[in-house]
């Protein structure tokens, strides 16, 4: 079904997408690698759920670490990105194509008299 499975190591990337404090965390990520502190400074959940949170996007091969020193910083992993836009447009770019090609070939209903 979804190519990201040839690159995660198990979870699926929408089931982790599926929790708002997940996505608020890849749109921070967005912006560049942050600590599980900084991540958690710009969010109203602790620590540990961060941390959580970033086992499963990391499971779901959403985001990557790297220690730098005592810390690790979190980072979106581009080919797991890549591989869910990837899915996004060819299910919506299918989807887009059949509304368009209906819109085209439908006339307007007569307004009558």
């Amino acid at each position: 079904m979804l190519a990201v499975g040839a690159i995660r190591a198990g979870g699926d990337p929408f089931d982790a997408l599926g929790d708002s404090n997940r996505r608020a965390i890849v749109e921070l990520l967005v912006e560049g690698g942050r600590s599980v502190r900084e991540i958690a400074d710009a969010l109203p959940i602790s620590r540990p759920a961060v941390s959580r949170h970033l086992r499963l996007l990391k499971q779901a091969g959403l985001v990557i670490d790297q220690a730098r020193g005592t810390r690790r910083v979190y980072q979106l992993h581009d080919e797991g990105i890549e591989a869910v836009q990837a899915y996004l447009a060819s299910v919506w770019g299918d989807a887009v194509a059949r509304f368009r090609l209906l819109a085209e070939n439908t006339r307007p209903a007569d307004p009558g008299p």
